[in-house]
């Protein structure tokens, strides 16, 4: 009994230990699988105490460390990677609308959560965990600040060795990067360059990638610090850029205790931003283009903008740091390798983009949401293989025919421009080119009868020039262009002239003539040699009135048209009427306006050439190389030659050479031509009117005759002189008013 009882013992004892062994098994495989599981969003609930709204996600298991994450100011959000964490919650979004925070959304991508805080208005946040629990409490919106525009984004990775801060007013300094280095480093060189779109870029070379950078705005201009630094003697001066064409003027380095201290001067309005990509720190000016249509984040670039600071991070880490902001799907080449050092300031994400892309030599290539990164050579190289195998299916591709109908534009034309003969058919001879359309293997027939081409080529090239038929054969807009050339003319005239004369006929009456003088001697006066010889009696009878006049000085009216002038007379004589002393006074004062209006108007395609003319041809005769005579005519035209073009707009640009011409004074070789020419090119809107050129002609004429001496008498040398002053204006002007014709019956108004 005592042996069987041992026995049941041994074996009771083997079996609790089969069963303690069995569930140690258990219980030792179950410990890796709980310590893998992944925590999960159980729960998402807010709350609003003493203005701070309050977020608490419940998560299945404690997280090791507080997320990291990013504030977006336009739209604002704030966004926070949960690595390693899935969504458990059943649903991808949740409203809230408590206080500043809108709603919360949750999106998985890979092995980590991304959430989204939708809110009113841009604010910074606290995160922190408690148990199971991560705890997201917003600061309050100061009431008092205005709101911003979309300017910054925060991006804080895991591999960043500094926290970047939000951007803050524009008196308070930036710290850009903070110093790593406990030693002074020295500065290598400062240059100055200029961008696209007229940007100044501040090139500063520094010894390495732990020196801290400070940007503040101070006034007008721009103070960048670079703590523990010092600056060689030989960059320690002022640059005069103005001559760069950019809104930065000059650029100051000094160096001020243990920092370089550098202030750049810009002018006008303008907006900044910031990079270093390694050793290489840049300071961009740009000017600023304010578009109320569209919110541009500065010229070229319309990403929003961020911020980044990294340490010799991998890029293709970087890249996806970049492709989780945009929503953009990156594909990276397996030949992007290396790192970079890389600090960004308020940069839109493709111009970052883009630095990354100068900085290690690489391309990208953009399919729908799809960016292809690698190497430039790499993705010439593959860009080449797809044109050349597109060519060798093209070289073995059937050919097709098919048939175009052309309702506007001749199909002779077309087929010229398809072969690449259109500069032929235009005869300019001037050197122009036209490329060929279709493939090597294609042809083309154009039938003029009904208008039609007939293609035979590819599939793709019969697609291809179906398109370009379809553009190009349309009704071509009209315009009509209706011209006034208005010739005005002023004149002014103003002429006085004076006759005197004087006659005796004492002799003539039986008398005696002449006055006494010296003893028996007498002196005659009279106004020409026969007016003496009548009034002495050397001739018989009496003397001419004409020959009487001392002064003949009448007005002069042969400039002021040949009008007659009014006269007034004198005569004073003695009561025997022997002796007479006449005055006539004349005067003209003419005035005269004229206008004269030529309103040529013609109707023309679009940049289809237009001409209209009116006038006469004048004969003349010229020598030829026989030696005999020839009539040959030139003409005096009133001519409007005009070429429009209507721009996407609506307005019209015009072409004009516009010629006034009429027959001038007659001369040995024939009648001489008054020309008048303008020839410009002007921009008006439909329907509106320009004056494309004026001439203005000033002419004033002022002439005296006189008697010398006795003309230059005060006030009694009016008797002995004329006088005669003209004053003409003229002006030419041309207005033009073109009109695009939108009705078909507007033409025959």
């Amino acid at each position: 009994m005592n042996h069987i009882e041992e026995k049941a013992s041994m074996l009771g004892r083997r079996r609790v230990r089969r069963i303690s062994q069995a569930v140690l098994f258990v219980s030792v495989g179950l410990l890796p699988m709980l310590a893998w599981a992944d925590p999960a969003i159980q729960a998402i609930q807010g709350a609003q105490q003493a203005g701070n709204e309050t977020l608490r996600i419940e998560l299945s298991e404690p997280l090791a460390a507080v997320p990291k994450g990013f504030v977006l100011q336009t739209p604002p959000r704030i966004a926070l990677d949960l690595p390693g964490v899935t969504n458990a919650t059943g649903r991808g979004a949740q409203e809230l609308n408590l206080g500043n925070l809108r709603s919360v959304a949750m999106a998985q991508a890979g092995d980590r959560t991304r959430l989204v805080l939708n809110l009113k208005q841009a604010t910074q946040y606290r995160a922190e965990l408690q148990g199971k629990f991560l705890v997201v409490t917003l600061d309050p919106v100061p009431m008092s600040a205005p709101p911003t525009a979309a300017t910054a984004v925060a991006v804080v990775p895991a591999a960043s060795t500094a926290a970047v801060k939000a951007a803050g007013a524009a008196s308070e300094p930036i710290h850009f990067a903070e110093p790593q280095n406990t030693q002074a480093e020295r500065i290598r060189d400062i240059d100055f360059r200029r961008g696209r779109d007229g940007a100044g870029r501040v090139v500063v070379d520094l010894p390495n990638t732990k020196v801290g950078v400070d940007i503040r705005q101070q006034g007008q201009n721009l103070v960048v610090e670079f703590l523990r630094s010092n600056l060689p003697a030989n960059l320690r001066k002022r640059l005069d850029v103005t001559d760069f064409g950019t809104p930065v003027q000059a650029v100051s380095t000094v160096q001020v205790g243990d920092r370089v201290r550098m202030t750049v001067e810009p002018r006008g309005a303008w907006e900044h931003s910031a990079y270093q990509t390694d050793t290489q720190f840049v300071l961009e000016v740009r000017p600023q283009k304010v578009d109320p249509q569209k919110l541009t984040a500065g010229p070229g670039y319309t990403g929003d903008k961020l911020s980044l600071n990294f340490q010799s991070i991998d890029v293709r880490s970087l890249l996806q740091v970049i492709a989780d902001f945009t929503n953009f799907n990156i594909v990276t080449s397996d030949s992007v390798t290396g790192s970079v050092t890389l600090r960004l300031k308020d940069v839109p994400w493709d111009q970052a983009l883009d630095i990354i892309m100068q900085a290690k030599g690489l391309g990208v290539k953009k399919s729908g949401n799809v960016l292809w990164v690698a190497p430039k050579d790499e993705l010439a190289s593959k860009e080449k293989q797809e044109l050349e195998a597109k060519a060798q299916v093209a070289a073995l591709e059937p050919l097709r025919t098919q048939s175009f109908q052309l309702n506007y534009t001749k199909a002779e034309e077309v087929a010229r421009g398809l072969t690449g003969q259109q500069a032929a058919s235009t005869g300019s001879g001037g050197g122009s080119t036209s490329t060929r359309i279709l493939s090597p293997r294609g042809s083309v027939i154009s039938e003029m009868r009904t208008n039609q081409l007939f293609v035979s080529d590819i599939p793709s090239k019969l697609e291809e020039i179906g398109q370009l038929i379809g553009k190009i054969d349309v009704p071509v807009r009209q315009v009509m262009i209706e011209a006034r050339i208005v010739e005005a003319e002023d004149t002014f005239g103003r002429s006085l002239g004076v006759k005197l004369g004087g006659n005796d006929l004492r002799g003539v009456n039986g008398g005696v003539p002449g006055w006494r003088t010296v003893g028996n001697t007498r002196v005659a006066v009279g106004g020409n040699y026969a007016s003496i010889g009548d009034s002495t009696l050397q001739t018989s009878g009496a003397s001419a009135f004409s020959d009487t006049q001392f002064i003949s000085l009448p007005a002069n009216t042969s400039s002021l048209g040949g009008a007659t002038a009014a006269t007034f007379a004198l005569s004073l004589f003695g009561a025997a009427s022997n002796r007479f002393l006449n005055l006539e006074l004349s005067a003209l004062e003419a005035e005269g306006k004229g206008k004269l209006v030529s309103s040529p108007r013609v109707i023309t395609a679009d940049q289809v050439k237009a001409l209209i003319e009116q006038g006469t041809e004048l004969p003349y005769q010229t020598a030829t190389s026989s030696g005999a005579t020839a009539i040959s005519f030139r003409k005096a035209n009133l001519k409007l030659e005009v070429t429009p073009q209507i721009t996407p707009e609506g307005n019209i640009i015009l072409d004009v050479d516009v010629n006034k011409d009429s027959v001038g004074q007659q001369t040995s070789a024939g009648y001489a031509i008054n020309t008048k020419h303008v020839k410009t090119q002007v921009l008006v809107e439909n329907g509106g009117t320009v004056v494309i050129g004026g001439i203005f002609e000033t002419t004033e004429t002022e002439s005296v005759n006189k008697v010398p001496l006795l003309g230059d008498i005060p006030y009694l040398g009016a008797l002995f002189r004329n006088k005669t002053r003209t004053a003409n204006k003229t002006e030419l002007l041309v207005f033009l008013t073109p009109k695009v014709i939108t009705d078909r019956n507007a033409a025959a108004r």
